[in-house]
């Protein structure tokens, strides 16, 4: 059991309220605490690497004063990108000497703990936070950084530093654009509202492009797959040198599961092996993570550290979903991912109907039209009543349930029926804390006991936008009051929760084992889910969360 107590923290993480102060309070002072930006020395760090700090502008923008004024004030090497970056991968992290920050324009909220940077998906989770707390300057902003990355780096990226340059992370963007809209418009700033999408709808189109290319798609299914451009182990993992080598004590300890996933090489390979390796697994050359990740003459294979990359654009990293370790994540069309797109299509449609551009809302209805038919033929299981990830390499679907089931729900894919049907598999995931990740214990952070923010919230939400505010409260109520009980014992927000015990006690056996505070997208569903429950006329029930004993804290 790893317990991390505010004191072993970074303490930028750590919110400086009282031992009475409410949660509420701890939220809204978090927008700051965790607040980054080009002024400030913190924004620079990145624990997951040893190196001294470096950030690194666009090749052609000029240096900004801001930039200047950190060069000399915290000690950070400040460098510019080698080239114009037009797209995702046109530049890969080995092409550049030193791992670093890329630098972004606007100030932008960080998720906490080792998370050191502005993430892809969780800042839309963040976004909803910062505006329920009438912080829309902030999330306006951070959505213009995304149009900076986009403008300057090639696309969104996983986060805003040099080793994220071959990924994305999960499609929000069109999410994000339309809450800053909402906020807006509710405040009755409609104009500013109007010229938004105006400003925002080419950025939006040209990240969808992103997911359309070639490598995003799933064989001749129609739908999209996540995929990283890059080869061999990531670079970030240099801070979590046992996760590699514990994926392959894992697999050798269960040899019927994924033995395509090791190959076999020496521990210490001439270059003649060393060539060979880089072929078969990865590059000891030219990556330090890939020259320790192997045990007693196994490596992993170059396709499962394929996976492995596309399982880091999901997000969910990692689960047993896609494979043990999601080791072919890339071999899948997720149920997640195509959701998120048909939003986006129907995103785009609704922005071009209102900037008058009638083809292409009716591009983009069509598109979304032809995804939902795709999706009813390979992701739902009419027999079974609910919707699966589908094997386009196997051609097959899965049958591994996973909380992203739910997603249809949100995105507007499911029919009514399809919706009520999938609503009455809510059990397989439901429970003491909120809603499981999955029905399986793997010993992984993104499976069961294990329940996250960010699925919480697009499930809760799934389920008010199909009608079903009766489960949508009720398992807002439990998340909630397991936040409650455990922020009691600590003072605390965390990156997740055991929503079997509902306790912030994990115990990962393999993998990421560290439960960070801050954290961004908890805050924020709790925000989310605290106005939910005041607005929903659901009747009061009981919700018993198991109490915490707050000795070891």
């Amino acid at each position: 059991m790893l317990v991390l107590t505010p004191a072993a923290m970074p303490a930028q993480d750590v919110h400086q309220t009282s031992a009475t102060a409410p949660i509420d309070t701890y939220i809204h002072l978090a927008w700051d605490t965790l607040s980054r930006s080009m002024n400030d020395c913190k924004s620079v760090a990145d624990s997951k690497l040893a190196r001294a700090s470096v950030m690194y502008l666009p090749h052609d923008l000029p240096e900004p004063a801001e930039v200047k004024a950190l060069e000399s004030s915290c000690k950070v090497e400040v460098r510019r990108l080698p080239r114009r970056i037009e797209h995702l991968g046109d530049i890969k992290p080995r092409d550049i000497a030193h791992a670093g920050l890329l630098y972004l324009p606007n100030r932008y909220v960080v998720p906490g703990g080792r998370f050191n940077e502005m993430y892809g998906w969780d800042s839309y989770f963040i976004l909803l936070g910062l505006i329920q707390d009438g912080r829309v300057d902030l999330a306006r902003g951070m959505v213009e950084n995304f149009f900076f990355e986009i403008e300057n780096y090639g696309g969104i990226l996983n986060a805003n530093r040099t080793y994220y340059f071959t990924r994305s992370q999960p499609p929000f963007l069109s999410s994000m654009i339309r809450a800053v809209y909402d906020a807006e418009s509710a405040a009755g700033r409609n104009q500013e509202a109007a010229a938004w999408i105006a400003k925002a709808y080419p950025y939006a189109v040209r990240d969808h492009a992103l997911w359309e290319n070639d490598f995003h798609k799933a064989g001749g299914t129609g739908l999209a797959r996540y995929y990283d451009l890059g080869d061999g182990p990531v670079e970030e993992m240099a801070d979590d040198s046992t996760y590699y080598p514990d994926v392959i004590r894992w697999l050798l300890a269960h040899p019927q599961t994924h033995a395509n996933y090791l190959v076999d090489g020496p521990e210490n390979p001439n270059p003649a092996e060393q060539a060979k390796l880089a072929e078969t697994s990865c590059d000891a050359r030219i990556s330090e993570v890939c020259a320790h990740a192997h045990v007693d003459g196994h490596w992993l294979s170059s396709d499962f550290y394929k996976g492995d990359r596309a399982m880091r654009e999901s997000g969910f990293d990692p689960s047993f979903r896609f494979g043990v370790f999601d080791g072919s994540t890339h071999h899948y069309a997720p149920v997640c991912l195509n959701s998120l797109l048909y939003k986006y299509e129907t995103d785009l449609n609704w922005m071009a109907e209102r900037l008058g551009k009638a083809s292409e809302a009716k591009h983009w209805r069509d598109v979304a039209d032809a995804r939902r038919v795709a999706m009813n033929k390979y992701l739902w299981n009419a027999q079974k009543g609910t919707y699966f990830d589908y094997d386009f390499v196997a051609s097959k679907q899965a049958d591994y349930d996973y909380v992203t089931v739910l997603y249809p729900l949100w995105a507007g894919v499911a029919d009514e029926a399809q919706a009520k049907s999938v609503e009455a598999h809510i059990n397989l995931f439901e429970r003491a804390g909120g809603l499981a990740m999955s029905d399986y214990e793997s010993g992984v952070q993104w499976d069961l006991p294990y329940g996250w923010a960010p699925a919480t919230w697009v499930a809760v939400d799934g389920l008010v936008r199909a009608g079903d505010n009766a489960d949508a409260v009720r398992i807002s109520r439990k998340f909630m009051a397991m936040v409650r009980e455990n922020y009691r014992c600590d003072r605390t927000i965390r990156e997740k929760y055991d929503v079997v015990t509902a306790s912030t006690e994990v115990n990962v056996a393999s993998g990421y084992k560290q439960n960070v505070i801050g954290f961004g997208w908890t805050n924020a569903t709790y925000e989310k889910m605290q106005a939910l429950v005041k607005e929903a006329k659901v009747p009061e029930e009981k919700i018993v969360v198991p109490q915490r004993s707050c000795a070891d804290q």
